[in-house]
């Protein structure tokens, strides 16, 4: 019997992760879940900068609207974020806070600018109780734009072992 998947994912600025998470869901047969702020960041990129790092530095985790999918109904949650001072963004920790993985094996997936930092290894962190599923970083150019640095097939073998883990 195969497994049921959830890719939930937080993307702000220029759509990477969600362009990442569009594609394992795809691939994969998965439902997806964009997980979003209660209340919107600034449109403006400095100022979302600047709040984003007020909010890391202080362990904050923004109320996040209510999923349309609950996670406890899925066999593999896969989870995406982008880099936001050298870890996940901080509705990406509000989900993890919130959501019951007990045993459930969690796929942890990330982007970046060229600065991984540990978002890998708090995402596994923050997952209490789930087994850490194959990872995924992929870089994208440095000034912030959509430029996939990272070689498409390092995220195409990426999907295959999802795919094989799905059974």
């Amino acid at each position: 019997m195969s497994k049921k998947m959830l890719v939930a994912y937080y993307s702000w600025s220029c759509g990477n992760t969600e362009k990442i998470a569009e594609q394992l869901a795809e691939a994969c047969g998965a439902d997806l879940e964009r997980i979003k702020t209660s209340v919107p960041y600034p449109e403006d990129y400095d100022e979302t900068v600047a709040q984003g790092q007020d909010e890391v530095n202080a362990g904050f985790e923004p109320e996040i609207c209510l999923l349309e999918h609950n996670p406890a109904d899925y066999d593999v949650v896969a989870v995406g974020t982008p880099t936001w001072w050298y870890t996940m963004a901080p509705a990406v920790r509000t989900f993890f806070s919130t959501a019951d993985l007990s045993g459930k094996v969690m796929v942890p997936f990330m982007t970046n600018g060229g600065w991984p930092g540990t978002v890998i290894d708090d995402m596994v962190e923050a997952a209490a109780g789930a087994t850490a599923g194959p990872a995924l970083e992929v870089q994208f150019d440095s000034t912030g734009g959509d430029h996939q640095e990272s070689p498409q097939a390092a995220v195409d073998a990426w999907i295959g072992q999802i795919l094989a883990l799905l059974g």
